[in-house]
């Protein structure tokens, strides 16, 4: 069980890396986003992977889940939905600023520094 959570923690943290080095603003926000999923996979799995246990400790039980990774995720959740909802709009209005979604630091050429060659 620890193997697959790990391996589905790394698959979408490799995902989301890739997607981020990607020169155009919709996959960097897949990007960010899939790192935040893994992110919250993480913290889920910090508090011990167990099956069928209460979420508090009730009396003469000796196995539970930690509720509080489950409180952590629940808030990242919100804040990334919120932090996805900032970017979108941000990219829509480069977009719409340049007409192009194309991420480069490049400055443009002069095409009047050519003819001057």
């Amino acid at each position: 069980m620890e193997f697959l959570v790990a391996s589905a923690i790394g698959a979408l943290t490799a995902g989301g890396i890739y997607l981020l080095l990607r020169l155009r603003t919709f996959p960097v926000i897949l990007g960010i986003s899939l790192l935040t999923y893994a992110v919250n996979v993480f913290l889920f799995a910090s508090g011990r992977l167990t099956i069928g246990a209460s979420p508090i400790l009730i009396k003469g039980v000796e196995t539970y889940a930690d509720p509080l990774p489950q409180a952590l995720v629940l808030t990242a959740i919100v804040i990334s939905f919120g932090m996805t909802a900032v970017v979108v709009m941000i990219a829509l209005g480069a977009f719409l600023g340049s007409s192009d979604d194309h991420v480069d630091d490049l400055p443009e050429e002069d095409p009047r520094a050519e003819d001057a060659k």
